[in-house]
């Protein structure tokens, strides 16, 4: 069984590492574990993303892409932390795919949300609930 002490690892493409690197540890905050010709490797918010370089141009961005099904992301425990992230990307200019929303209001899963874009048209989505049980 996984502990707290155990890391998640995901690793996902990106089409061009130095602007891997300036979105997740210059804009996110992350910390750059590793760096080789082929990959990075972050501390993404307490677990393992490597950036896996691809030569495929991404996705691109546009109004009929959706967040489903395939994203990843946080879901902070702390209110605070969530804020604090939230307005970072905001300071920074981290490019937003979906804009800070309640989800599911009235309800005890409500939580609140956003969603950002790093250069290789990867979405990652950050969430706080206001019911910490709701989290799984």
């Amino acid at each position: 069984m996984r502990e707290s002490r155990d890391v998640f690892h995901l690793a996902i493409p990106a089409h061009d590492l130095d602007a891997a690197v300036a979105f997740y540890v210059t804009s996110l905050g992350c910390k750059l574990a590793r760096r080789y010709d082929d990959r990075i490797t972050l501390d993404f918010f307490g677990d393992q993303l490597v950036c896996h370089h691809s030569a495929a141009a991404p996705e691109p961005a546009d109004s009929a892409r959706s967040l489903y099904p395939r994203h990843f992301g946080v879901t902070f425990r702390k209110g605070g932390d969530f804020e604090r992230l939230h307005r970072l990307c905001q300071q920074r200019d981290v490019p937003f795919f979906a804009p800070m929303s309640v989800r599911f209001e009235g309800r005890v899963e409500v939580h609140r949300t956003f969603v950002v874009e790093d250069p290789s048209a990867n979405l990652i989505e950050f969430k706080h609930y206001a019911d910490p049980r709701m989290m799984y």
